[in-house]
């Protein structure tokens, strides 16, 4: 069927339309204003990140002690420049910089700045990142090889991100942290604010549907399982009816602590002590002891068996 070319008339009256809906929902775009962070460059940040973390497991081939130095430093010389540019644009619009770029404040050098802080800490990042990789490997029989966890694992790709982010969040950088954890997120199917706090050997087995709130706790050695959400309760809001900000909202997980499948823990003082056991589909809203397992009752199973035909209830297949 050929276009009709006069229906074509009627666009010019739709874009009026839309652009008029800028001032009246004057939120949802970012006119007259400075430039923000850009979307591709820090996935781009991301994949390069991942380069150093993981040498030689994704897209450089034959590397090898002799070459190794000088493709990390032309990594870092990127990252450097890259983040530099993406953490000023960050830092200047949190700032409230409006059409005026170039003002009294330098956020080119506060962006760079905070990239230097951020750089020299991926080496003690690697050395966690190890400690998941083997959390991983001795934490699912199914593994044969510490690299199937680096090259298969949605969890180990999850934490990965989720780590960087943190570095950033800890630096008080703004957006840069949420867009590579919504990244993340988007990928794996895992989800985990850049402000939770995680220590070593964290293990997320298959993992789709995890979510890890922003003020949650987590310990050493701790394993979560698939659909498992450590999450708030109600919010509290002040007098004019506006969400309290800044108080801790999500569970603490102490040391060695397994949550099996699509278990929910909420509220900021929720505590689960070490080495606890929290079974599958629990709800969890109070804090429980060191050592204790935390199950539901187990549901009776109803079978029958030889009912006659005129007797059996319709079947409904329809999903």
């Amino acid at each position: 069927m050929a276009t009709d070319f006069r229906l074509k008339d009627q666009l010019p009256d739709i874009t009026e339309r839309i652009v008029a809906t800028y001032d009246r929902a004057g939120k949802m775009n970012h006119l007259d204003h400075c430039p923000l962070p850009r979307y591709d460059e820090i996935v781009a940040a991301i994949n390069e990140l991942n380069e150093i973390m993981f040498p030689g497991y994704r897209r450089r081939e034959g590397l090898h002690h002799g070459n190794i130095g000088y493709y990390v430093g032309d990594l870092v010389d990127r990252l450097h420049d890259r983040l530099t540019t993406q953490i000023g644009r960050a830092l200047r619009h949190e700032a409230g910089a409006t059409s005026i770029c170039d003002g009294l404040e330098d956020y080119e050098a506060l962006g760079q700045a905070k990239t230097i802080q951020f750089l020299d800490q991926l080496p003690e990042l690697r050395e966690i990142l190890a400690t998941d990789v083997q959390a991983a490997y001795d934490g699912d029989p199914a593994c044969k090889t510490p690299a199937e966890v680096i090259f298969c694992y949605p969890g180990l790709e999850a934490i990965t991100v989720y780590r960087l982010a943190h570095l950033l969040y800890e630096l008080s950088i703004p957006f840069i942290p949420r867009m590579m954890s919504e990244w993340a997120h988007s990928r794996t199917g895992i989800d985990i604010h850049p402000g939770a706090t995680i220590g070593r050997h964290f293990f997320i087995d298959h993992g789709t549907g995890v979510v890890v709130g922003e003020t949650s706790h987590i310990g050493d050695h701790v394993k979560l399982y698939q659909g498992v959400t450590l999450g708030a309760l109600s919010f509290p809001t002040d007098e004019d009816g506006q969400l309290v900000r800044g108080q801790k909202r999500h569970p603490t997980l102490q040391d060695g602590v397994v949550v099996y499948a699509n278990a929910t823990i909420l509220g900021g003082r929720t505590v689960v002590g070490h080495h606890s056991v929290i079974g599958s589909s629990v709800w969890l809203t109070r804090s429980v002891e060191p050592h204790t397992t935390v199950v539901l009752e187990a549901p009776k199973l109803r079978l029958r068996h030889d009912t006659p035909d005129d007797m059996r209830p319709e079947l409904n297949y329809q999903i």
